[in-house]
């Protein structure tokens, strides 16, 4: 397979058609034996991207099912493999089924390539930017897959992870999200007291908040290459983490689409910058973002997105609707005066857990999920709000959706490759942000 990202020259019209058609193939699929596993069956699990999410995600995926082992590993760099396996081994819960020997722990560029070919079940949880050509192997060889989330940090990215999603319905795989809160039950529940039973009325607006304090750095070493550099400090390069509305503030984006019908915005303005976290050493990401998106029928969302420490934190949405107003993670209902009306009271299991059981669960049943009509709008409308910022423009669902501009290198090698500029609105292009 090349390394090549594939590009489908789309509209907005053509990303609806595509889900349409996608989900009426789906519906009609015979799942192929090699891809349904019976109960006494071991399911071969593999990792890609050995980072934290990655360890939580192996560890909730051997708790899904008694009968999963995780076979092998692999990450851009060997000791960061080497160390997940170390915790992996260690725990108590699940230690015992983390089977991996020495020759199954791969690193560098394409080790992607040798974890999917020893497995059954694929986590990825790389820096996102490689996300769609991982999510593309994974699907070409038959592998059932967890998709952390973002799927990508460009449209030619996007519009990759959503032909692969096609190709997996096609064959009959399951491609289960990391977008978490749609698997939360409380969250459920409320999203349905909202969009089913209609407790507010019709939706006018969403105010949407991920506002919280910044996060990890991992230094600097004389003998890092800054091709090196920027990955073990990938977070603070736009052509690696999609910047932090993209790579942190989606899991808000993706419950505002939701509520939205999982439909596309017409346009959106926003603005953004870095004021707190300006020092070189974080790269070229903004610190804040504000977003109004403007869907059909003169529908608001209004987000915000902040990583700055001595601040006020809240991540919540706030939903306004002709009758009432809700909160989605407090699980709240309330009526035109402010009266709270209703309240989630039941079950709170680990969202993280939920959805690898949902996924273990549909290999096990021979009936897959596909997430990927989600994932990737969610994704694409987290991208097109840093579009809007990084430029200072007003920019249309399909300027965004159709751009070409595919972040970071060509190929990759250890070099010393460019350090990128910060973004200045009403300087930066569409073609560079």
């Amino acid at each position: 397979m090349s390394d090549q990202l594939p590009t489908h020259d789309s509209t907005r019209r053509k990303f609806l058609k595509h889900s349409a058609v996608a989900s009426a193939a789906f519906s009609t699929l015979a799942v192929p034996a090699n891809v349904h596993a019976d109960d006494g069956d071991i399911i071969k699990v593999g990792i890609i991207g050995c980072g934290g999410r990655g360890t939580g995600a192996v560890i909730d995926a051997l708790h899904a099912d008694p009968q999963a082992q995780l076979v092998a590993m692999g990450d851009v760099f060997l000791d960061r493999a080497q160390q997940c396996l170390t915790n992996l081994q260690g725990n108590r819960e699940v230690g015992d089924r983390v089977v991996v020997d020495e020759d199954h722990i791969f690193s560098g560029f394409d080790a992607y390539k040798q974890v999917i070919d020893n497995v059954d079940v694929v986590i990825l949880t790389s820096s996102p930017h490689f996300r769609p050509r991982h999510l593309a192997y994974a699907v070409e060889k038959g592998k059932h897959v967890f998709c952390e989330k973002p799927i990508a940090v460009d449209a030619p990215g996007v519009r990759s992870v959503m032909e692969s999603c096609k190709q997996a319905k096609e064959k009959g795989l399951s491609i289960v999200s990391g977008f978490c809160w749609r698997y939360d039950l409380g969250v459920r529940e409320t999203m349905s007291k909202i969009l089913e039973e209609k407790s507010i009325g019709d939706i006018l607006a969403v105010e949407s908040q991920y506002n919280a304090g910044t996060l990890w750095h991992r230094g600097d070493k004389p003998e890092w290459s800054r091709m090196e550099y920027q990955l073990r400090n990938w977070y603070y390069y736009t052509w690696l983490s999609g910047d932090h509305i993209v790579e942190q503030a989606i899991h808000s984006i993706d419950k505002t689409a939701w509520l939205m019908g999982d439909t596309q915005p017409l346009k959106a303005v926003a603005l953004g910058g870095r004021q707190q976290r300006t020092d070189k050493k974080y790269g070229h990401i903004y610190d804040h973002f504000t977003v109004f998106y403007e869907y059909p029928n003169g529908k608001r969302v209004y987000f915000t997105a902040r990583q700055q420490d001595g601040c006020s934190n809240h991540v919540d949405e706030r939903v306004i609707g002709t009758n009432g107003q809700a909160e989605v993670l407090r699980h709240r209902i309330y009526d035109t005066t402010g009266k709270p009306t209703w309240r989630y009271k039941g079950k709170k299991p680990s969202m993280y857990r939920v959805e690898h059981e949902a996924l273990f669960k549909s290999i096990r049943d021979g009936n897959p999920i596909n997430n990927g009509d989600y994932m990737a709008n969610s994704t694409m409308i987290g991208i097109m709000g840093r579009m809007c910022a990084y430029t200072g423009k007003t920019l249309t669902w399909d300027e965004c959706f159709n751009s070409d501009e595919r972040l970071g290198p060509v190929e990759y090698e250890w070099v010393d490759v460019p350090e990128p500029a910060v973004a200045i609105p009403g300087k930066t292009t569409l073609s560079e942000a």
